[in-house]
């Protein structure tokens, strides 16, 4: 045990030097984590002024773990697109806007024609574009490319950078291989969802799995949000 905990602070290599993929996944992270915390608690809020009662939703992204990977891969997007080169504040704004809504608009796109389902419609938003996005959301997006690039970024990204180098690889790949077994159960139960609803049965023991472990009950209580078009 001594010479593992040596071994894990022993390299004076810097991990996730500059905008590496190591620091980029876990602003991914970071981005799926606070997303769905800023979700969830704006449905709180919104629920219970309207309805004036306490109801919660989640608005998790994937299966497992308070996640939502749009606002993870669109913060990781933005930071990578807007660290990479100096710019103005206004100049990374627009950026940030255009990048985060057009993002937006297409996850919106792929999940409806991957599943025929969406998890947001802003149809009857002011100034929505097609129901996926809208341009005061877009800004909103802007925004945080502002507080992201400005603010969040170089604090964080020390912060990363102090991590021993061989303890940061070993936590770096145990998140990588928990998060993707996450997004590949996700998406093959919601697969088998779609397959379901038009009848085909499962043709390999796979899909034997996700049958029994994630039915439609399992789905719809994970996706209470989601709504079929």
């Amino acid at each position: 045990m001594k010479k593992f905990i040596k071994f894990l602070f022993a390299s004076d290599k810097t991990f996730a030097k500059g905008l590496c993929f190591q620091k980029l996944f876990f602003f991914f992270i970071i981005g799926c984590v606070f997303g769905c915390i800023w979700e969830e608690t704006l449905e709180f809020f919104v629920q219970y002024t309207s309805t004036g009662t306490f109801h919660f939703v989640t608005r998790r992204g994937l299966i497992y773990g308070e996640l939502s990977p749009v606002y993870g891969f669109g913060g990781a997007l933005i930071i990578y697109l807007l660290k990479r080169r100096e710019r103005t504040w206004y100049k990374n704004f627009l950026y940030g806007a255009l990048i985060g809504g057009a993002f937006e608009y297409f996850a919106s796109f792929l999940q409806e024609i991957l599943t025929g389902a969406v998890s947001w419609d802003y149809s009857h938003e002011f100034m929505n574009i097609n129901g996926r996005t809208t341009i005061p959301f877009m800004l909103v997006w802007g925004l945080l490319a502002l507080v992201f690039v400005y603010i969040i970024y170089p604090y964080i990204s020390s912060l990363i950078e102090k991590i021993p180098y061989n303890l940061g690889m070993i936590i770096f790949y145990v998140l990588f291989v928990l998060i993707a077994i996450d997004i590949f159960i996700s998406v093959g139960a919601v697969a088998r969802q779609v397959l379901r609803r038009y009848g085909y049965h499962p043709f390999s023991p796979l899909g034997d799995f996700f049958d029994h472990f994630y039915p439609d009950e399992r789905i719809a209580q994970v996706y209470n949000n989601a709504v079929l078009k």
